[in-house]
């Protein structure tokens, strides 16, 4: 048998704040991944990730907004022709693998039937893995509520319980049971502060739907149902046919201040909405402009909790950011973008630009 030589393809998965990026950096810096490229989708109008991933060439892809499994297939797509492209014109150095980091909304399955329908990709590149993280803290009760992080847990060839730093024995202990109930077959690693071995995320092999629970069958055929559908249907019957896919009740939202912050009236707001509805508002991430600091202040929330902020060491000279205004993307459960915008009125004299 001759050696595959296609470029192999990871796919990251979780749920909102499940810690995919948390767990991509440290990869990232090992030399065993020169020349991986990194492709980032994130459901809401601003991405955010991608600015906090520490990598040190230009293999870093935003798709689109939108979600991965829906209207943006199209994007990944292009990014893995145009990775493949500049690397042949040695823009860009030789590819070595893709990672690709989804939404904590998206469906694996419409990922992994993207790999297929494309003769060009299918040609160049191959699937080595579906590997998702499960929250230690968060990930029963998402599974338990949430129909895509059943799928993502289900569909994985390998498990990454993350966030085990901040989850008692107990709480581990019974999401990893749950685990094993729903993927058997796939192997668990359990990760504190986003410290994983190149073998839990690489290697995987091609995915395997035989070696899965009976479900996986039902959500790939409907998969390649949908991607029928994209052949078939303009853009318009694409965005609202795949509209279905997610729960209706879950959107999102920007809040955009132009003005700084106070950093104690700014975190008073976000931990009275933490206190009041964070069983609704699923993920808060944004970039802060704080009075006095130069450097743009990272806020990441899930549910009730609110992490740790941290600084980048500059604000970003293109894309949303530039203007140095704070931007804040809100993924939430039937909760209203005038809800939120009250807390920061009401604690921090601040109101948003219109949207």
């Amino acid at each position: 048998m001759t050696a595959d030589r296609r470029i192999p393809v990871t796919v990251l998965t979780g749920f909102l704040g499940a810690g995919k990026t948390t767990v991509l950096n440290p990869l990232l810096q090992r030399p065993e991944m020169c020349g991986a490229a990194v492709l980032i989708n994130e459901f809401g109008e601003i991405g955010v990730d991608h600015l906090l991933v520490e990598k040190v060439d230009d293999t870093i892809v935003l798709l689109g907004a939108g979600c991965l499994c829906c209207s943006v297939r199209g994007d990944l797509l292009r990014a893995l022709k145009d990775l493949f492209m500049r690397s042949l014109r040695r823009e860009i150095p030789p590819l070595t693998r893709i990672l690709i980091e989804t939404t904590g909304l998206a469906d694996p399955a419409p990922v992994l039937m993207s790999l297929h329908e494309d003769a060009f990709i299918a040609e160049r590149f191959r699937g080595d893995g579906v590997i998702a993280c499960v929250s230690a803290t968060h990930g029963l009760a998402q599974i338990g509520a949430h129909t895509e992080a059943l799928k993502q847990a289900t569909m994985a060839d390998r498990l990454l319980l993350t966030k085990c730093d901040l989850a008692t024995p107990g709480d581990i202990d019974a999401v990893s049971e749950r685990l094993r109930e729903l993927n058997p077959g796939a192997p668990q690693w359990r990760v504190a502060q986003g410290q994983v071995t190149l073998d839990a995320v690489l290697g995987a092999g091609a995915f395997d739907p035989d070696s899965k629970p009976a479900a996986v069958a039902a959500w790939l055929a409907d998969a390649a149902v949908q991607a029928q559908h994209h052949h078939h249907h303009d853009h318009h019957d694409h965005d609202e046919h795949d509209a279905d896919r997610h729960d209706a009740a879950v959107g999102s939202f920007v809040l955009e201040f132009t003005e700084p912050f106070a950093w104690a009236e700014f975190t008073e707001a976000i931990d009275v909405l933490l206190g009041t509805c964070g069983a609704r508002l699923l993920r808060l991430k944004g970039l802060v402009h704080v009075a006095g600091d130069p450097q743009p202040r990272v806020i990441q929330c899930v549910q009730h909790v609110r992490y740790p902020s941290a600084s980048l060491a500059a604000w970003p000279e293109t894309g949303a950011y530039a203007d140095r205004h704070s931007r804040l993307v809100f993924i939430v459960n039937d909760l209203s973008r005038e809800v939120v915008a009250n807390a920061f009125r009401l604690f921090c004299k601040a109101r948003p630009v219109a949207g």
